[in-house]
Formats: structure tokens, sequence, C-alpha cells
């Protein structure tokens, strides 16, 4: 395995004006990583034509000597009409492929609107959300590019809904982006989905949270589970999340890919990816 890290990890800097794209692909590289991947092309991009933007991200990570593992983007197939929304999704997958990324994750559905989105709402989802996947996937062939949901969003999160979505879309270029923390947003334990999704992996994020008893009020800097347990972003190793055992399992499952960190905690950026670069290391034997 290698060790890589989302932009998204940077996004402090970012917003802080500490750091722009490029300085975020010459820290990663500074701490050791050997891969990132992207949620956006950074600030000022917005003014750019997004193709020349790419191109400009990819001959900067040559240079830095990263790979890049992946293009992450938004979308919603309940909320915006399907074949639109494919179109639209068409359009990412270019820059995706501009970039020279293998892979691009790409959203599901924050659910229906002005409803429970309950089992049954995710039911009645399952079919239209699988043919908003479908139509990109097979796009996105030709290109070079597999797509992948993440265990992201609370609709979709959980790992059995998620390996009902991978069947039911049923292709080879079609798989899940593992994110080993967010599991605990939907209440369920890591491991566990861990082991049923491995099989499915394109690509993992190693992230950590802290936990508290769901009757606690940490105040500001948690947010609460679909069940109402009080999470907060940790630093890769410092949080409750198994990310060890997690490893050995995505192994067991017969993956071999990169491990990229995503953090979200209130801690400095580069300290805590230092550490958590650090802690990885240590736990995936690299």
């Amino acid at each position: 395995m290698k060790l890589g890290v989302s932009s998204y990890s940077w996004s402090r800097y970012i917003s802080e004006g500490k750091l722009d794209m490029f300085g975020v692909i010459k820290a990663t590289a500074e701490i050791g990583f050997t891969g990132i991947e992207f949620t956006d092309l950074g600030p000022g991009s917005k003014d750019k034509d997004p193709i020349e933007a790419a191109k400009e991200i990819k001959a900067a990570c040559a240079e830095a000597g990263l790979e890049i593992l992946s293009w992450t983007i938004g979308a919603d197939f309940l909320r915006n009409d399907v074949e639109a929304e494919i179109d639209r999704l068409k359009g990412q997958v270019d820059i995706a492929a501009t970039l020279g990324a293998p892979s691009m994750r790409h959203d599901a559905t924050g659910g229906f609107p002005d409803r429970a989105n309950n089992l049954s709402d995710f039911i009645e989802a399952l079919p239209i959300v699988a043919k908003g996947y479908a139509g990109v996937t097979k796009y996105a062939v030709d290109k070079g590019v597999k797509t992948m949901i993440e265990n992201h969003g609370f609709f979709f999160q959980d790992s059995n809904r998620l390996e009902a979505l991978l069947n039911k879309v049923d292709h080879p270029n079609f798989g899940v982006l593992i994110d080993i923390g967010n599991f605990l947003c939907a209440d369920e334990e890591p491991t566990q989905a861990v082991k049923r999704l491995a099989p499915y992996a394109f690509h993992v994020h190693a992230k950590d949270f802290h936990i508290k008893c769901p009757a606690s009020d940490p105040g500001e800097g948690w947010f609460r589970s679909r069940g109402g347990v009080p999470l907060r972003g940790a630093i890769v190793g410092h949080g409750n999340v198994d990310t060890k055992r997690c490893i050995e399992l995505l192994k067991e499952g017969g993956y071999d890919g990169y491990l990229s960190i995503e953090f979200e905690g209130m801690e400095d950026n580069r300290r805590a990816l230092q550490i958590g670069f650090a802690n990885l290391q240590r736990y995936a034997g690299v």
C-alpha cells in the first residue's frame, strides 16, 4: 500500500489563504506522501477553463513527484433530473481524465426533499441512483476513469446500502471509495463495514473520529451521526476508529491500493497530516 492525502485535508490552510493549490501540492510532497486527490482545482480556478486548470495541476504534481489518485465532486440524482445530471458529470469525467486521475468519486444524493429518507425511501431511490451511476461509468470507461460511490452523505452511507447499489449497477468500471471513518456517521461499526465492502474497493480514505455518548453536549466542533451520536474529526490514530484492523481487513479483501488521509479535525492541518502519515506508515507496514 502507498499513502496519499485528499486536498480537502488542507481546507483550513486554503480558506485562510496560507496555501493555494500549488502550495498544497508542495506541502503534501514535503511530508512524504506519494499521492494526492483533489476535491476542487483550487482558489481562483473558477475564473479559468477547468481543463486548462486541470493541466496546470497535473504538471505541478508531476514536478512534485505525486501521483494523482482521484477527482472528487458532488452530485444528486434525486434533486436533479437524472439525464441532465449524467451529462453534467460526463464533463467532470473529462476533468478527471485531463488530470490523469484513474478514478472519480461523485455523490449519489442527499435524499428526497421533504421526506424522512428512511429505508423505504432508500428502496425507492435505489433504481434511480443506479441509473445515474451506470450512465456516468459507461461514459468514463472510454476515458480510462473508474467511477465510485463513497459512504458519505447519510442516505447512501451504510455498507449494505452501498453493496445493494454496486450490485444494482453491476458494472466492472464502478466500485466504492471506502472511507473507514464515515461509517460512524451512519452508526455502523467500521471494521464490520470495511470487511463487507473491501472486495469492491477502488480507493480508500483513512479518516478518524472522536466519539462521545449521545447524551453529551460537547459544543462547537462536533456534529451528530444519523442516530444522534456526537462525532468530531480526529487525527488518524487519535480517534476511536480501529484503523489498523481496518487496513488488515482491506488487505484480506484483496485491496492493495492507496490509503488517502482525509482529515477534517480542528488541529493544525500540517501537524495533523504529519502525525497521521507516521501512524499510517506503522499501521500499514510501509
